[in-house]
């Protein structure tokens, strides 16, 4: 088999590996440790388990909202915006309440800006991929185009769909990795009768925010995303049935 071109690194960041596979002949290590120096940068800011982080200090009220780093403001004005725009359904501050958990947001929002770093050294081809958020451009060369799959919640060792893209963000939010994290915050009881949702779009945060949104909702979820623009999704619901909005881009399993 060929030697692939350009330059790949796995590390474990934010407590899941980072894959970053750029497939540029130009692209070198000192590129992989800037993104990689930003995704350490965002562990130690805003991990809701590091207890020097600017969240934790902001938790205990050691830290005012003023006096946070401007990405913690910026994303924080985020998640409210995703509140609003999900009925409440991702909601930052019911996760735990009386405190706040961006992570829901972050981790998506992460890829995204390690994109940018990427774009800004001239890199046109590359995945990232931060535990399932997947963000692509370009070619997996020698191949066109990237393909991602979406891993059946329920048997690891099967996909029940292939996206093919050269350009988009994948997100999917299921209780089949890390069980039953995402409740309905109007409830406070774990969303049910839906094993996984993944949004589709041009931003990684939003969709990984749209996507927890959607599997709160439970049996609402795939109506609700039918209504997202230029966000897509398919909803795996607890009885086996698949729900897909008409611009899903899947080539199959």
């Amino acid at each position: 088999m060929a030697e692939l071109p350009g330059i790949r690194r796995v590390e474990l960041v934010m407590g899941m590996p980072i894959v970053v596979d750029v497939r540029d002949d130009a692209a070198d290590d000192s590129l992989l440790e800037e993104v990689f120096d930003w995704f350490r940068f965002v562990d130690a800011t805003f991990s809701t388990y590091k207890d020097d982080s600017q969240i934790s200090r902001l938790n205990r009220g050691e830290l005012a909202l003023e006096a946070c780093h401007v990405d913690v403001r910026v994303a924080l004005v985020r998640c409210r915006e995703l509140r609003e725009a999900t009925d409440g359904y991702f909601d930052a501050e019911a996760v735990s309440p009386g405190r706040i958990d961006p992570s829901g947001y972050v981790k998506g929002w992460a890829v995204d800006r390690a994109a940018v770093i990427l774009d800004r050294a001239g890199s046109g081809n590359y995945s990232v991929n931060a535990g399932g958020d997947i963000r692509v451009l370009g070619d997996a060369l020698p191949e066109r185009g990237w393909r991602v799959g979406i891993q059946h919640p329920e048997r690891r060792d099967r996909v029940v769909a292939v996206v093919e893209a050269d350009d988009l963000a994948v997100a999917t939010s299921g209780a089949y990795v890390r069980g039953e994290h995402v409740v309905d915050p109007h409830t406070g009881r774990p969303a049910s009768q839906v094993l996984s949702v993944t949004v589709v779009g041009p931003d990684l945060g939003t969709a990984d925010a749209y996507a927890t949104a959607a599997f709160a909702m439970g049996e609402r979820g795939p109506e609700w995303t039918r209504g997202l623009g230029p966000y897509e999704a398919l909803t795996i619901l607890a009885d086996g049935r698949v729900a897909r909005t008409a611009g899903f881009p899947s080539a199959g399993a």
